[in-house]
């Protein structure tokens, strides 16, 4: 299903890419708010979303349709390391979705005191998936 000038070997670097731009607009969107610039937060954080699912899409085409898993090389320290990274990465990704939905839908009904609370506790795992997951890419290739 890719491209012509796309081969199935250049997925993992764009997931990791996605995965790269989307802990980049989630910063970006925990700056601006900071920051009280509401309205770039929201055009930041539904363009993370949106990245996100972007990811989303092209890591289980690739993982469920094509291969489904590429073997770790590493030995000893760094195999305990690679595993730990990739467990919890894998606990969190799985977590983090109806995070994120239950976080997005309280923004759009705007009831703010919610949506601070849910957002509190879902950016910092996103976070934390977005990074382990161009970590995981890393240590695979």
């Amino acid at each position: 299903m890719p491209g012509p000038d796309m081969e199935l070997s250049d997925f993992p670097l764009i997931n990791a890419c996605l995965n790269a731009l989307s802990g980049t607009l989630l910063l970006a969107g925990y700056v601006a708010i900071r920051r009280g610039n509401k309205k770039v937060h929201a055009r930041l954080m539904v363009s993370a979303f949106v990245v996100s699912s972007i990811f989303l899409g092209c890591y289980l085409y690739y993982h469920f349709v094509i291969v489904l898993h590429k073997k770790y090389e590493g030995e000893g320290l760094l195999q305990t390391v690679y595993f730990a990274i990739l467990i919890s990465h894998i606990i969190l990704a799985v977590a983090v979705v109806p995070m994120v939905l239950r976080t997005l839908y309280l923004a759009c009904k705007q009831r703010w005191e919610k949506h601070r609370w849910w957002g509190r506790r879902t950016f910092p795992v996103w976070m934390y998936v977005s990074v382990t997951g161009v970590l995981v890419y890393l240590m695979l290739y």
